[in-house]
């Protein structure tokens, strides 16, 4: 029981709700010359040859050929009754993954079945379901219990949407959809099914979408009547600030800004999320909202996910907020023991009004006297708990803070409906004036010496470059390793020139004198690993050239170019890539070289990846969708709206058990 709960099954319905990840067509034949890598198919052949290798493994190997071509069944588990089935001449249907290589196509360990004649029936007449599993229980028991729910307790399922409702939109009703999707009959329509677009998945998907987006207005109106500070001071700070600022706000950030201010004025805790591409200035926008609730006698504490970003905002608001005398204190969890007991009687007192901090400001011993506003950097890179975690620090006072979210990675309008229907929305969708947007190059990596010539030619004038040797295994020492082979190559090759190299793994005091030093301009070129990917801020940077970019998300490699682009010179960035190039690989990195909007750019990466990774489904306060998927279902979000509406005029009881059909302990983020 307890391995099913860590899928979120904890009732019968939850079973029956426990929907197919996707199907398995062994339904039809695919002749092996129509086979594709990694495409999961029915074949039928006869066995030319079976043998028994004995390399590194130990193997049977069985040629199975048909008119088209071959192709080879591998089993490294196999006994001696199994190597004696496969005679020359017999026939074989065989289910599984073929997989391509320069010399052959191979199937390892497929489903199978031998027979002296041609077989006269299929496998299956009808698409077979694969459920969501996990360790120690397999997908054929999942379907086993599902199926054991189905029967005992499927018949008590009442379908929640009214039907004026579904007769509205054309939806099926929820038993039918149920059962197609769980067992399709053999003449289901199976190319809707298998790409999903049947009308059970529709009325299925759209039932759980809908269900997340009234969970979300239901915590935005329970946050509405809880209290906050209201700030309603004239912004004595923020004005000093704003005049003494050396370049001028552009309209998008006065705009946010005038909605941030309205929201502070408010007697209930506002959550505004404000997405705006990488250089667009949202710091300052934070400082605003910062400075005014400072003005009212509150504090304010700003969340970073890496102790480099929470070091460089300390060093940026030091700098705007020393002169107007607001105290300023950073907590990071690799602090001295004398300096963290001293930060946190300074936070406890009141006198640290604006402090800074990583993860650590979570920490249960983190007291703040009286906390007005919450600002949390890349929102996406935190969990739900942990921004629980940090809201809960306000509980002793009489008011809830206010929440501040920021975002690089943007989010495409339709799905932040459904993602951000508890949060207020402002997008900062303009650059600075002056800046000149980064040219990007595409090129292969064979070429390094070519791109070593163009930092000497940058170095040599002046300006500064980083080099970044992104995530290739799933290894900080791994990475590390990666980065010191590119270091030592690039120190040879560019003698004359300050090369310096950072990396997860060094200690964050030495980080924080390696950025400081190439800030100043005492480094030339900064080898790098993606540690830099965000908040790091160097104007005279001019050049970015990024390894291995095929194995980045647009997203990653928009933010990594975001680094420079900075100062008045014109900027390039680099992407080098290994051969051969995938289509999506090729995809992604032609979109990096047409343009420069991370806008369009979040939507690319929304096509390509789904909103699973670009936005962090989890980290909203919203579980893995069962068979939903905002990208590929996007076109029901305007119906979900109006389904939303006519529900909260008509029949709102029956909303909290739309989302406790979908939504697996719901209000625990109520107030996230």
């Amino acid at each position: 029981m307890v391995k099913l709960q860590k899928m979120g099954v904890h009732t019968p319905q939850d079973l029956i709700f426990h929907l197919p990840l996707r199907y398995q067509d062994k339904t039809r034949i695919t002749p092996i010359s129509e086979l594709q890598h990694g495409e999961p198919a029915l074949i039928l052949g006869q066995v030319e040859s079976a043998s028994v290798n004995y390399g590194r493994r130990r193997s049977l190997v069985v040629t199975l050929g048909d008119e088209s071509g071959l192709i080879l069944l591998r089993f490294f588990h196999f006994n001696y009754a199994q190597q004696q089935g496969f005679r020359t001449g017999c026939w074989v249907q065989a289910f599984g993954e073929p997989r391509y290589s320069l010399r052959s196509v191979d199937m390892v360990h497929p489903e199978y079945r031998v027979s002296d004649q041609p077989p006269d029936n299929i496998i299956n007449t009808a698409l077979s379901p694969l459920y969501p599993a996990t360790e120690g229980v397999a997908p054929a028991k999942i379907a086993k219990l599902v199926a054991q729910a189905r029967e005992q307790y499927g018949h008590d399922l009442v379908d929640l949407l009214p039907d004026k409702i579904r007769a509205e939109h054309n939806l099926m009703a929820l038993e039918t959809a149920l059962e197609t999707i769980h067992n399709p009959l053999p003449d289901e329509d199976t190319e809707a099914l298998l790409q999903a677009r049947h009308p059970a998945q529709k009325r299925l998907a759209l039932e759980e979408m809908l269900a997340h987006h009234l969970a979300l207005c239901q915590m935005r109106k329970r946050r509405i009547s809880t209290a906050a500070p209201q700030i309603n001071v004239p912004g004595a700070s923020w004005n000093k600030l704003h005049d003494g600022l050396p370049f001028k706000l552009t309209h998008a950030q006065s705009v946010v800004i005038s909605e941030i201010f309205a929201d502070l004025k408010r007697a209930h805790p506002a959550i505004r999320l404000v997405q705006g591409d990488v250089g667009s200035g949202k710091t300052i926008v934070a400082a605003a909202a910062a400075l005014n609730v400072i003005d009212a006698g509150y504090q304010v504490a700003m969340m970073a996910p890496t102790e480099l970003l929470a070091e460089q905002h300390k060093k940026t608001f030091f700098e705007w907020f020393d002169p107007l005398n607001i105290g300023i204190e950073s907590l990071s969890g690799k602090m001295p023991a004398a300096s963290r007991r001293n930060s946190l009687q300074r936070i406890a007192d009141g006198s640290a009004q604006f402090v800074v901090g990583t993860h650590a400001l979570f920490q249960r011993q983190v007291l703040f006297q009286n906390i007005g506003l919450l600002i949390i950097d890349e929102q996406h890179r935190f969990g739900v708990d942990q921004r629980l975690a940090l809201r809960q620090k306000g509980e002793n006072a009489a008011v809830i803070p206010h929440q501040l979210i920021m975002s690089a990675t943007p989010i495409p309008r339709s799905m932040a409906m459904i993602l951000y229907a508890d949060l207020d929305i402002s997008s900062i969708d303009e650059l600075p004036p002056g800046r000149k947007p980064v040219k990007t190059v595409v090129m292969q990596a064979s070429r390094r010496i070519e791109v070593a010539m163009r930092i000497r030619a940058v170095c040599g004038a002046g300006q500064q470059a980083y080099w970044v040797c992104p995530l290739i295994e799933e290894s900080d020492k791994l990475q590390a390793q990666a980065a010191a082979t590119v270091y030592e190559e690039l120190t040879l090759m560019l003698p004359e020139f300050k090369i310096e190299l950072i990396h997860g793994r060094l200690k964050s005091k030495v980080k924080e004198e390696i950025m400081s030093a190439f800030k100043n301009a005492d480094i030339d070129l900064l080898v790098s690993t993606t540690v830099i990917e965000v908040g790091v801020d160097v104007p005279n940077a001019s050049l970015m050239v990024i390894e291995n970019a095929e194995r980045l998300g647009l997203a990653q490699l928009h933010q990594l170019r975001g680094r420079v682009g900075r100062g008045k010179d014109q900027a390039f960035c680099v992407l080098l890539y290994e051969t051969p190039l995938g289509d999506m690989a090729k995809s992604r990195l032609s979109i990096l070289r047409e343009t420069n909007d991370g806008f369009a750019i979040a939507r690319k990466d929304l096509e390509n990846r789904g909103p699973g990774e670009l936005m962090g489904t989890r980290q909203t306060g919203l579980q893995n969708m069962k068979i939903a998927d905002l990208q590929r279902d996007q076109h029901l979000i305007p119906m979900i709206e109006n389904i939303s509406c006519y529900l909260n005029q008509n029949c709102a009881a029956v909303i909290p058990r739309i989302i406790e059909r979908w939504i697996n302990h719901a209000d625990q983020y109520g107030d996230v």
